[in-house]
């Protein structure tokens, strides 16, 4: 991940967040901007991505708990990459 200032792609709302909220579709290897806090991040999409549906910002480990809104929404069913696609297949509760 490093600095940018292109146009938002996604948003995660706190910054302690390891997912965040893609606000459009996203192809697999776009790179996508992320608002995070008073940052703007770039992480590469390792899968395309639907919108409304959460990148994981971060490597996430199996087992290791999956942070949106600042809250544990799951945890992570198998190892999620940056820039991977986070939904039901790869997060339980």
């Amino acid at each position: 991940m490093t600095s940018a200032s292109a146009a938002i792609d996604a948003i995660a709302v706190d910054t302690s967040d390891n997912v965040a909220t893609c606000l459009h579709a996203v192809e697999a290897g776009a790179d996508v901007s992320v608002k995070s806090g008073p940052d703007v991040i770039t992480v590469t999409a390792a899968d395309a991505i639907p919108r409304g549906h959460k990148i994981a910002l971060e490597e996430i480990a199996r087992g290791d708990a999956v942070r949106k809104y600042g809250e544990v929404i799951g945890k992570a069913s198998t190892a999620i990459a940056p820039g991977q696609h986070v939904h039901t297949h790869n997060l339980v509760d």
